[in-house]
């Protein structure tokens, strides 16, 4: 059983990539109101072992960067002139995984655990390495700079928390915690995810089950 428990490989098979993962469709009606995520949100640093399941990895993607109108493409998170620079990565003990918001599903770009690397790049924070997942947000800041300037960069920087506060509230609700990490060596986050050119993380938020 995967560590994230949503994904199976016989020991010894050999990766095949990319590999898509579809996810669960989202919940769109919960148990629990906003009000109380608003009122229970705290930042945890402890998880424990307990793995995440794939109705909740899709939970927390769709809530920060899910299509919430598949007419006209729009997503959980606002976002200047609907230019949607993010992009959304994750990582667990089964690999390095791109979230396809568009085709719901987990592109799964390395095959190796990653989180002791990823927790190295952050400064060593133990919360990442911990923890049996972690969001990390990202941007393609170009995407609103050409039509805004260097206005664009504000707009990129709001839409990051816009994104980021749904997915900690998503957690509560979902009987999770997380945390916000915003201190990371840019280069060695970028090495570890394989990002491309023009893409920079901003945001890594650890998620799982409180200890």
């Amino acid at each position: 059983m995967a560590c994230c428990g949503f994904i199976t490989r016989a020991e010894g098979e050999e990766m095949k990539q990319p590999e898509k993962i579809i996810l669960p469709r989202p919940n769109l009606k919960g148990a629990v109101s906003v009000e109380e995520c608003i009122k229970n949100r705290r930042s945890v640093r402890s998880f424990s072992s307990n793995p995440l399941t794939m109705e909740e990895i899709s939970q927390l993607l769709w809530a920060a960067q899910g299509i919430t109108d598949g007419r006209k493409g729009l997503r959980s998170a606002p976002s200047a002139g609907a230019l949607y620079p993010l992009e959304i990565y994750l990582v667990t003990g089964d690999g390095v995984f791109y979230y396809d918001i568009e085709a719901r599903a987990l592109i799964r770009t390395n095959g190796q655990d990653m989180r002791p690397n990823l927790a190295d790049g952050a400064l060593g924070q133990a919360s990442i390495k911990e923890a049996p997942a972690s969001v990390i947000i990202c941007a393609v800041r170009s995407r609103v700079t050409a039509k805004y300037g260097d206005r664009g960069n504000r707009y990129v920087d709001i839409e990051v928390g816009h994104a980021a506060e749904n997915l900690h509230l998503q957690a509560v609700a979902l009987g999770l915690a997380s945390v916000p990490v915003g201190a990371f060596d840019d280069a060695r986050i970028k090495k570890v995810l394989n990002l491309p050119s023009g893409t920079e993380p901003l945001y890594i938020v650890p998620v799982g089950h409180p200890r």
